[in-house]
């Protein structure tokens, strides 16, 4: 018998991507934590969830959710959301055209001498702002793509890194059409 699969090929595991959900909903009590409950339900993981209030006088809100998974479940996730009665649109920002998507962090690094004056120079060069100072820390913010964010933190762990507040990510299309 010989090595090779005699299996066509669509049965054989599909890849795992990331993809960016924006999601626009009412802006009333409950929401998120149905969106929620329709991921922790299914067995669905969020990598990074942000919400806010986006259109004031409409009383909307837009869901920003970095998830994993096969194509054909986001596409079950996708078609899940829509089904949620308070959402009035579901995008896959990373499959509906060119996106810009960013995220922010705050980082506290504690440090004297050399790994004070390294970590200074790191910062200057990925323009992260200190937003406060003392004689022993230094907090700085960063805002960019997470890739960005996360080798920022990987640099700043043998330096002193403290802590980590992240916003989580959020996208937007790139062009003149809104949502």
């Amino acid at each position: 018998m010989s090595s090779t699969s005699h299996y066509p090929a669509a049965i054989h595991h599909e890849r795992v991507e990331s993809h960016t959900l924006s999601v626009i909903v009412d802006n009333e009590p409950g929401v998120l934590a149905r969106v929620i409950g329709l991921f922790s339900g299914r067995g669905y993981n969020i990598d990074s969830l942000t919400v806010s209030e986006t259109e004031h006088e409409k009383h909307l809100s837009r869901i920003t959710i970095v998830t994993r998974g096969t194509p054909m479940v986001i596409e079950q996730i996708k078609n899940q959301l829509e089904r949620l009665v308070p959402i009035h649109r579901v995008v896959d920002v990373t499959v509906a055209g060119p996106s810009i998507q960013r995220e922010l962090a705050m980082v506290k690094v504690r440090g004297k001498g050399e790994p004070r004056v390294e970590a200074l120079r790191l910062a200057d060069a990925f323009r992260a702002r200190v937003i406060d100072a003392g004689p022993e820390s230094f907090i700085f913010e960063i805002t960019g793509a997470t890739e960005k964010i996360e080798q920022f933190i990987a640099l700043m762990l043998p330096l002193g890194l403290v802590e980590v507040s992240r916003t989580g990510v959020v996208a937007i299309a790139r062009g003149p059409e809104g949502m």
